[in-house]
Order: C-alpha cells, then sequence, then structure tokens
C-alpha cells in the first residue's frame, strides 16, 4: 500500500485511563487530531494540576496536522487544546457550546485571537486535504455532542467517543441512529466506542427521569435547597431551574466553573432562565430559605469547590444550617469516593439533610451501557473494532460485547497508548510505538515536571528531609564549621536531640573519613555523608529522609 493511501489510528490518551482523550487519525500524509484532554493528577502525583498527552509525534510532524476535531466540550475532551496550540498552529473545529466552552480557556491562556475556531453542526460534512468528515448528533451529558465518521478509500472510520442513545432527551434531539445505519450499509471500515459502562447491563437512564425526580424533592423540601452537580450538564441545570420556577423559588449559582457555564449557555440559548429567577448570592440571603435554590459545583467532593466549602465552614457567602436540604446530583468518578463520602458526613454534621443515593432517581450518567453499545455495533456493522475511553477491564468488556455482536475476535484490537494501528484492504496490524505518555502541568510549568521530581516529592511527603551543611576551607580543604543537621518533616527535634546529635557525629565521621584518605571531591564526600546517614536513621528510626548533604566553601 503506497503512503498516499495509508490509513492509521494513533491513541494518545484515553485508552486503560479514564481521562486525557487524544486520537490521530491518518490518511494518507494528513492527519486530524480528534480531542485534546486532560486528566486530573493520582495521588501519588503531589503538586502536580493537570496531565495532559505527550504530543512530540505531532509535533515532530506538524505540517501534515490538518485540524483538531472536538466531539464535546468536557475537560477529558477540551482541556488540553491550549497546551497543543502552543506548539501546532492548526484550526479548531467544534459545535457552537464546545467552541464557546474552549473560547474561555483561550482567553485565559492569551490564545484565543491566534487560534482559527471553526465552527460546525451535527450533519455537516467538510473536507481538508484528505480528511473528509462526518459530524453525527449523539447524546450525552452535555449538550452540542458529535461522533465522528471519516470517510476513507477502504470505508469509514467512526469515532464515537462519550455517548448514549436517549430516547427522551431533555432537548427532544434524539441521537441520529439512521447516520449510523446509512454508514453501516455503505461499510464501516473500523469503529471506535465509549467503553466507559461497557460493564453494566441494560440501557442508561434517560436524563429526562432526572427532572421528574427534581420536582418531587423540590415540593417536599422545607427550606433551602442546594444541588451540586457537574456545571457542563446544562440539561441538569436548566432542569433544576425548572424545578425552581415550579416552586416559586429563586435560584443563585456558586463555583467558578458553574457560574461560567451558565453565563456562556444563557448567552448561547442552551439555558432558558425566566426573567427575575436568577439572583445573586448577597440578594439571595433577603429572601425566604424555603424559596431558595443555590446551584454549586462540587459532586465530586472536591476539596477547594463550593460545596466543600461550605460543609467546612470555609465558604465566605453560604453558611448549611439544620433545615437545607442538599441533593449531590452526580456519581462518585473512580477514586472520588472517599472525598465525596467525607463531604456527605460533614453536611449531616452540619444538620443538613443529604440526597445522594443512586437509586433515589438523583443522577444518570451519560455514557452508553451494554445494549446501546451493542446497538451501535450492529447499526455500523464495522470490520474492526476498537474500543476506547475506559480503563483496561472496560476495553476488555466491550470487546466482548462486540465479539458477541459478530465482530470476528481477530478483528478486535485493544489498543495502547503510542502503538499506532494500520489498516490494508485484507487486514490490521499495529506498527511500532511513538513517543507518548503523560505531561505533568504544575502551575506555569508544562513538562518541566518529571518522575525524578514526583519520586522526591512523595519521598519528602512521606519521610520529610535532612539537611547536612558543612563548611570547608578552600585552601586547605579542611571542615572550617560543622556539619550541621536541620531537620523538616522527619523528627521534633527538641524531643530527638539526642538522635539529631548523633547522626551529627555520623556525618562527621563520613567527612572525616573521606579527608583522612585525601578525598576532596564533594560528589564523593556528599555520598558519603549520604550513605551514612541513610544506614544509621533506617536502623534507628525503619524511615529514609531525603538526605541533601550542603558544602559551603570559602
Amino acid at each position: 500500500m503506497s503512503d498516499k493511501n495509508k490509513i492509521r489510528i494513533l491513541p494518545l490518551g484515553g485508552l486503560g485511563e479514564i481521562g486525557k482523550n487524544m486520537t490521530v487519525v491518518e490518511i494518507g500524509e494528513d492527519l486530524a487530531i480528534v480531542d485534546a484532554g486532560v486528566m486530573f493528577p493520582e495521588d501519588d502525583m503531589p503538586g502536580v494540576d493537570l496531565v495532559i498527552p505527550d504530543i512530540t509525534y505531532l509535533v515532530e510532524n506538524a505540517s501534515r496536522v490538518k485540524g483538531i476535531f472536538l466531539t464535546h466540550g468536557h475537560e477529558d475532551h477540551i482541556g488540553g487544546v491550549p497546551y497543543v496550540l502552543r506548539q501546532l498552529n492548526v484550526p479548531v473545529y467544534g459545535t457552537k457550546l464546545t467552541l464557546a466552552l474552549l473560547r474561555v480557556k483561550l482567553i485565559e491562556h492569551g490564545l484565543e485571537r491566534s487560534t482559527d475556531l471553526r465552527e460546525i453542526k451535527a450533519g455537516d460534512r467538510t473536507k481538508v486535504g484528505n480528511i473528509d468528515i462526518q459530524f453525527i448528533h449523539v447524546n450525552h451529558s452535555i449538550a452540542d455532542v458529535v461522533a465522528l465518521a471519516f470517510h476513507t478509500p477502504l470505508g469509514a472510520i467512526v469515532y464515537c467517543s462519550d455517548f448514549k442513545f436517549d430516547q427522551t432527551p431533555y432537548d427532544g434531539k434524539v441521537a441520529d441512529l439512521h447516520a449510523f445505519a446509512n454508514l453501516g450499509q455503505q461499510g464501516v471500515l473500523c469503529l471506535l466506542s465509549d467503553s466507559t459502562n461497557a460493564e453494566r447491563p441494560g440501557y442508561t437512564a434517560s436524563e429526562k427521569t432526572i427532572g421528574e425526580t427534581f420536582r418531587r424533592l423540590f415540593s417536599n423540601a422545607e427550606g433551602r435547597i442546594l444541588v451540586a452537580t457537574f456545571a457542563s450538564n446544562i440539561h441538569r441545570v436548566q432542569q433544576i431551574f425548572d424545578a425552581a420556577v415550579r416552586e416559586g423559588r429563586h435560584v443563585s449559582v456558586t463555583g467558578r466553573s458553574m457560574i461560567r457555564v451558565v453565563e456562556v449557555a444563557s448567552e448561547l440559548g442552551y439555558l432558558d432562565i425566566p426573567d427575575g429567577v436568577l439572583v445573586d448570592l448577597d440578594k439571595l440571603d433577603k429572601l425566604p430559605k424555603e424559596k431558595t435554590v443555590i446551584i454549586t459545583t462540587g459532586s465530586q467532593g472536591e476539596p477547594m469547590a463550593a460545596l466543600s466549602r461550605m460543609a467546612m465552614a470555609e465558604h465566605n457567602r453560604i453558611a448549611i444550617v439544620p433545615g437545607d436540604t442538599v441533593i449531590i446530583s452526580a456519581s462518585p468518578i473512580p477514586g472520588n469516593e472517599k472525598a465525596v463520602g467525607r463531604i456527605i458526613n460533614q453536611l449531616f454534621k452540619e444538620g443538613a439533610k443529604v440526597i445522594y443515593e443512586p437509586h433515589l432517581g438523583i443522577h444518570t450518567s451519560g455514557h452508553a451501557q451494554q445494549e446501546e453499545l451493542k446497538l451501535l455495533l450492529n447499526l455500523c456493522k464495522p470490520r474492526y473494532f476498537i474500543p476506547i475511553h475506559g480503563e483496561h477491564r472496560m476495553l476488555l468488556k466491550h470487546a466482548e460485547l462486540a465479539e458477541a455482536t459478530g465482530v470476528p475476535k481477530d478483528n478486535i484490537v485493544i489498543g495502547e497508548i503510542g502503538l499506532p494501528v494500520e489498516f490494508t484492504a485484507d487486514r490490521v496490524s499495529v506498527k511500532d510505538r511513538v513517543v507518548s505518555g503523560q505531561v505533568f502541568v504544575d502551575g506555569l510549568g508544562v513538562g518541566d515536571v518529571g518522575n525524578i521530581v514526583l519520586r522526591d516529592r512523595r519521598q519528602l511527603s512521606t519521610d520529610g528531609i535532612m539537611i547536612v551543611v558543612v563548611t570547608m576551607s578552600r585552601k586547605t580543604g579542611k571542615v572550617v564549621a560543622g556539619p550541621d543537621v536541620v531537620s523538616r518533616g522527619f523528627v521534633y527535634v527538641r524531643e530527638s536531640e539526642a538522635l539529631m546529635e548523633e547522626a551529627r557525629e555520623k556525618a562527621k565521621e563520613a567527612l572525616d573519613g573521606c579527608l583522612n584518605q585525601n578525598t576532596t571531591d564533594w560528589g564523593a564526600l556528599k555520598a558519603a555523608v549520604r550513605d551514612s546517614l541513610n544506614r544509621y536513621l533506617w536502623e534507628k528510626t525503619k524511615r529514609r529522609p531525603m538526605i541533601l548533604p550542603i558544602i559551603m566553601e570559602i
């Protein structure tokens, strides 16, 4: 096969993990980037703010990249776009709401004026070089979501990221099943599909059912109501407003991202808020509590989010009081269960009635469950299948579903980040790994924190640090002062004076031993001090603080 007809799919994120979604579709000499998301750091990444995909391969092939094509406006799909645009000057395609949410990020990064944003809508089809792409409407927990279909000489590549098939969506816009069926009849080379709920049987409940739950809960609540949910779930936010209007309540919003999304969605017409319903928090205090609703961020127990600050009595405007009803309209993302549980306990302690149990119908997923996943497979009838967007067990379960619908086992590829999957007319093959992985964002630094820095931070956070300071004469090479020993995060010095004095003696013995052998190399001196103290402190405390020898020359 000539390079002109080469078709490859390269995952750079979102496989074997939840977050930082990014996939490269390569048709001939042209590359298309699908999404550019972030992932929030794990517990073993102290100090890291965000994790983004490594785009070394894209930078090396910058002249071939035709654009970034966004499926929807969630952080794990658009959060990394500003970091990509710092290194690649390419157009960005997305629906109206997706680009509006992205534009806020670009302004924060100072990139709005230099970025070429191109609005598309579901049903459109556009061509850029060899990239012939069709946009298909699907449902999710945010509005304006599209699946992508890349038309190639070997058939369509259908990329269906986060989606579900909601038969009664709040906005009345059902997924375009006809478009998928039509592609299936024409011939789908490969389907890539969301695996988040591949372990869950049945169908995902309709978003509309949540509105019915809100109406019941709001009518029964006697005091103030607080609802925590994802800021991006505009249909959920709309249904909160609808329930409040029905009960004659006024609404305020708090939390930076919630305020921002409500403003953007209102301006674009995605939220319909009657005049006089939305009020500032300052004015809300003057109204009877039984006539108020607060929509807030913090459904995942984030320490700095508004709900967490309210629960800990640290919010500057809102205090939880007995009689409040708090509705947590979200399910914990894997890994957040403890944080959410801690906030729920604290809210109960403050006297609130907390409604959080999933069986009460206060949340539904935005991701397809097994029957919907099988429906998509049957509509598309793909020759090859690659499960995406999920941890490894989810990918394997989705592969089983594909095999059950008739996709041959040999035609199912469980991909890995950095491994290109290449298609020909009669087979699929996995090529050599390209540079890929994680890049850490810490403050203003991008990529300047690596595994070695994280290792040092973990060591500091678990066992602390001991600093040994020695002053040496430049002329004689002898010790003039010290060694002095300073400890932070290791032991409380006043209660461990004997240990610290013995540590100082061990450091002195190590220095004297080197100097007696006429060793004056600073590296060797530091290594001797470090090794000696490591052995001594482990023997005495079974701890391994970071040992940092410092030699000053006079």
